[in-house]
């Protein structure tokens, strides 16, 4: 491992940076071995937790490119994990809709996310991480206010 310059460990958000790196890192390996990417649990938490989305809708909201979009939702679909319907009224919309087998992958993806966040947090107590979780939410809500900068991104997933 390399020695990180001093001088930057006094940088909050290097910190941040570095150790978001890390996670999201092992995340993607844990969901890696189940033949999943960051996005297709982004798109199925999505789906689960607000219902049925128009393709491009789900893509705003994610973030996602909707050329990118249209992959990700075609790898849920030949899963068996999402399916996808044109909508009667207008063709070029796409509504796409978790699948009882989606629910109950998420389910399990949840749970590897979980133990990464066990495996990262361990050393801090139980309290300790409900107050860094309250605290990066609010860091979390302020840096998304509108104007604020980019929105999410999961590029290595």
């Amino acid at each position: 491992m390399s020695e990180i310059p001093p001088s930057l460990l006094g940088f909050t958000t290097y910190l941040l940076s570095r150790t978001g790196k890390t996670a999201r890192s092992r995340l993607a390996a844990r969901l890696a071995e189940r033949d999943m990417k960051l996005w297709h649990m982004a798109v199925l938490s999505a789906l689960v937790d607000f219902g049925p989305h128009v393709q491009r809708e789900l893509a705003s909201r994610l973030g996602i490119d909707r050329s990118d979009m249209v992959k990700i939702v075609d790898d849920l679909v030949v899963a068996g994990l999402v399916e996808r319907a044109r909508d009667t009224d207008d063709r070029r919309r796409v509504t796409v809709t978790s699948s009882p087998a989606g629910r109950a992958v998420l389910v399990d993806l949840q749970a590897e996310a979980l133990g990464v966040q066990r495996e990262l947090l361990a050393p801090l107590s139980t309290a300790e991480q409900a107050q860094l979780a309250a605290l990066l939410r609010r860091v979390h809500a302020h840096a998304h206010e509108e104007g604020q900068g980019p929105g999410p991104s999961m590029s290595s997933g």
